[in-house]
Order: C-alpha cells, then structure tokens, then sequence
C-alpha cells in the first residue's frame, strides 16, 4: 500500500538533538514502507531532518513553502516537488491535499496548528484520514490534559477525542497512519 504522510513539525534551529534525530527516525521508517512524505518544505531543523532521511531511504518528497519563508526555512531545493505558495492557508491547504494520513512530531505553535486544523476537519466529517501526534517524552503532555479538560468542561467530544491518536512510538505511529 502507497500513501503519502503529512508531517509536521519544529522548524527552529533551537529543539534539542532527541528531536532531529526522532524526526530522522520517521523520515527513515516512511521510506522503509515505501511511501511518500509531505511536508513544510524547509530544509532547518525537524523538517530538514525528516525530509533528509526520507529522501536517503528511497521516499518520494513533496515540499510546501510560502514564498515569504523561502530563505527563512531554507527552502529544500532537493524535494522531488517543492511548490511554493504565497501564504500560510495555502500551504496548509495543500499539504492536507497531498496527504493520505497526518503526523504530528513535537513542534511549537504553527505545528499545533497545523495539528488542530486537520484534527478539526476530520471531526467534523471533511476526511477520514488518520490523526496521529507521536508524543515520545511528553512534549504534548499538557496540551492533551488540557483537552481531557475541555472535555470534562462539555467543549470538546469523546469522539473528537477518540479520533486522534496518540502514541510515543514510530511504528504505532506509522501503523495508525496507515489505518
């Protein structure tokens, strides 16, 4: 079974080693499945790593980066596509697009967001793809007691919940991707 990925992830130059090699680690597993990644287009920090490792184990790349952050995250020239587009809802329109299942590694706010938008859009009907966050050390520890929290207060729904899943290991990671 092909499919392609949508990861996202940190693009600082500041996350700790653990992170770039998790996202190394990723990018290695998808292309040992034979499958494709998209991605944010940068060649800087997590999303270097993962397209790197991708790329070096056979994996086909799609890079999708707003021209105003073309030199900011390094736009990776070796994707096998690199599409660039003016702003951010674009570049998360078409990673959504090109993607057949959704993995959040740690990251920071655009990751989050990133993660909520797609998240919502599933719950609410718009896809049937995969959610998946892979929390390895607890990065997203209290963003998800803050949603059990929601949850208890009536914001947010069991199912909503439920269709996210989460895990601190690749292969579950990877095997929930697949569906």
């Amino acid at each position: 079974m092909s499919l392609t990925v949508t990861v996202y992830c940190g693009s600082l130059r500041t996350v700790p080693r653990s992170y770039l090699e998790l996202a190394s680690r990723v990018g290695a597993a998808i292309a040992e499945r034979g499958w494709s990644l998209a991605w944010g287009g940068g060649r800087t920090s997590m999303m270097g790593e993962v397209a790197r490792a991708a790329r070096e184990g056979g994996a086909r790349t799609t890079g999708v980066i707003p021209r105003g952050l073309v030199d900011r995250e390094l736009a990776d020239g070796q994707a096998d596509d690199l599409l660039v587009v003016e702003t951010m809802r674009e570049r998360k329109a078409l990673m959504e697009a090109h993607g057949d299942a959704f993995l959040a590694l740690p990251g920071g706010i655009g990751t989050c967001e990133e993660l909520f938008e797609v998240w919502t859009s599933r719950v609410l009907g718009m896809h049937a793809k995969p959610v998946v966050v892979l929390d390895v050390d607890g990065h997203y520890r209290g963003l998800l007691a803050w949603l059990d929290e929601l949850r208890e207060r009536g914001f947010v729904s069991r199912f909503a919940l439920d269709s996210l899943v989460v895990t601190g290991d690749v292969t579950e990671a990877l095997d929930a991707c697949a569906g």
